[in-house]
């Protein structure tokens, strides 16, 4: 006889749970899921670098620098291509948001798709040029790895949503090769509140992913380049993140106008044409463009200071300081609205990457334009690792997470007293503009992200009202009186009565005590009266599409525990009372609150 394969898991979990505790269970999990991470992180970058080796290196043709302007059109195409025929319609999300989303309001459910597509999609995408980075996607497909691997195990919200940090965190320790900075981006990013315990299991699953993911593919991202930082220097790292926090304001408003605008495009083969076009382009006039960007840092890094116009139609003029100076700058704006259009157009890829390459050549700007002037010499590389983590800071809200990143990635630990100045001063002017980074703006609006600082408000828009409702009322008609429905009357379990015609229309409410007293006798006046004679109008009444913020609002205001509820129509629908919106508030709380006691 065959078993059920949910019989079989049913009967693994209850000898797991006999022979190891969940504490202890986790921590395993949590090395199995770094293990896949890392192993999804290596196949993710080895992918993306082959076939862009590929159209750079091996395809040989006099003029090929041509093709780069439909290069990113044939890669968005075909991601694209991939999401419509071997994905569900409208189940395809890229970027960090869907996994905070996910965590709030989906029980940390995330479709086991992503393990893969994800990966498929963003090599595309960046590989034929793309310019959006590889950290995003690869964070969602760890995600995606921790999220079903805790529900394969019947694991309740919390622990799933720890293991879904730790794919989380697993994929950017792999990408980077960077574990504490996997950690830090998991606790920052994702978990809003977490304990010491979570930790472990974090730890595990970063350190895990860097190890697997450095054996099958070592290329480091950057190479070790940084020289103690000067105390001299100090007022232009400064000024340099007061640039860049304003810079990351600048991008997060064109990111929100750009998606508006490709929203407008309904179809999504126009979107890749019009898009994919506008990128080539782009990528034609700034070579640099082309990817991730991490290779023209890495030039930067080592004093190669002309090769950002090489391969471009200024490439005569690289040996002029001031023109690249401004190509360098004008290249940072290219790379905003490139990043635009790959992540709004269909293509696969997150902000991540194009952050630190938009902040390594605010960096490089800054610093270089100063020393052509002749009055000052900075560190050029100091100051291209200073402006990463500051942009990655600002756009990112996540200043933690850009310190150890940046000092890890690039062996700038002994920048660290510069790397803490200008990330806490990046993110704080973006702060001061924009209440939300660029990950959460969408969910706050939308009302679906959990937040320290207004959590009440924030719970009470999670709720929707017709999950409150409560209909076992005993509905009276207008034309009946108090004798007619006696039993109904004195058996139920409820002191309040709509009154409702038969179109359904509500006519008003009458209590309890009152019918009671009407029927022992105790009000002869009113012992002839109809309901609708009787009835009384509610002190206010809910509608169905309001939230429960205005619920909560008019039953405070009226100094009332329940309300009734109708539709658009004034059709009666039930009642909403305070125990109700209560009971769902701890619920929520609980739900959300720390992931590991």
């Amino acid at each position: 006889m065959r078993k059920n394969p949910r019989h079989i898991i049913h009967r693994l979990n209850q000898w797991r749970i006999q022979k190891i505790s969940n504490r202890n269970f986790l921590v395993v999990l949590a090395l199995v899921v770094g293990l896949i991470g890392g192993l999804a992180s290596a196949v993710l970058k080895g992918l993306t670098h082959r076939i862009a080796a590929f159209l750079q290196d091996d395809v040989q043709w006099q003029y090929k620098y041509y093709l780069y302007l439909f290069f990113p059109l044939i890669g968005i195409l075909l991601s694209v291509l991939y999401v419509r025929r071997f994905i569900r319609k409208g189940t395809f999300e890229h970027g960090i948001t869907p996994i905070i989303y996910s965590i709030s309001r989906k029980s940390s459910r995330i479709e086991k798709h992503n393990v893969y597509s994800q990966i498929i999609t963003s090599a595309l995408t960046v590989g034929f040029g793309g310019s959006a980075g590889l950290e995003a996607p690869i964070a969602y497909s760890g995600a995606a790895i921790g999220s079903n691997a805790g529900r394969f195990f019947g694991l309740n919200y919390r622990e799933v949503t720890l293991l879904l940090a730790c794919g989380a965190a697993a994929g950017i320790a792999g990408a980077f090769n960077s574990p504490v900075a996997g950690v830090i981006f998991a606790i920052e990013i994702l978990l809003p509140e977490f304990s010491i315990p979570a930790f472990i299991p974090l730890l595990m699953a970063a350190a895990t992913a860097s190890v697997v993911s450095r054996l099958l593919y070592s290329e480091p991202l950057f190479h070790l380049v940084t020289d103690d930082w000067e105390l001299e220097a100090l007022f232009f790292y400064l000024l340099l993140s007061v640039c860049i926090g304003l810079f990351s304001i600048y991008f997060a408003k064109m990111s929100a106008w750009s998606k508006q605008v490709f929203s407008r495009i309904k179809n999504a083969y126009q979107r890749v044409w019009v898009s994919g076009l506008s990128l080539g382009l782009l990528i034609f006039l700034f070579p640099s463009l082309y990817g991730e960007g991490y290779i023209a840092i890495q030039q930067l890094l080592n004093g190669r200071h002309g090769a950002l116009l090489e391969n471009s139609i200024f490439s005569d003029y690289q040996h002029v300081g001031i023109l690249v100076t401004l190509y360098a700058l004008v290249t940072v704006f290219a790379k905003s609205i490139a990043a635009s259009i790959t992540l709004n157009s269909g293509g696969n890829g997150g902000v991540f990457g194009p952050s630190l390459v938009m902040g390594g050549l605010l960096g490089f700007t800054f610093s270089f334009g100063l020393n052509q002037t002749g009055l000052v010499e900075l560190n050029v590389a100091n100051f291209v690792v200073a402006g990463m983590a500051a942009a990655l800071s600002g756009i990112m809200h996540a200043p933690l997470t850009a310190i150890f990143l940046i000092a890890e990635i690039t062996g700038g630990y002994a920048l660290m007293v510069p790397l803490m100045l200008v990330t806490a001063i990046s993110y704080f002017i973006n702060r001061a503009s924009l209440k939300y980074s660029i990950y959460t703006k969408v969910l706050a609006e939308q009302g679906d992200l959990l937040t320290h600082e207004d959590k009440d408000r924030t719970v009470l828009s999670m709720m929707k009202l017709r999950y409150l409702l409560e209909r076992n009322f005993t509905v009276l008609r207008p034309d009946e009186y108090p004798a007619d429905r006696r039993h109904d009357i004195i058996h139920t379990k409820r002191n309040i009565f709509p009154v409702v015609d038969n179109d359904g229309k509500l006519l008003g409410i009458i209590y309890s005590e009152q019918l009671l007293e009407i029927l022992l006798g105790e009000h002869t006046a009113k012992v002839g009266k109809t309901m609708r004679e009787l009835a009384e109008k509610p002190v206010d009444i809910i509608r169905m599409d309001a939230n429960m913020e205005m619920v909560m609002h008019k039953m405070n205001r009226e100094d009332i525990w329940i309300l009734p509820v109708v539709d658009h129509q004034d059709n009666y629908m039930g009642f909403v009372s305070k125990s109700a919106v209560f009971n769902k508030y701890r619920a929520l709380l609980m739900r959300q609150g720390t992931y590991l006691e």
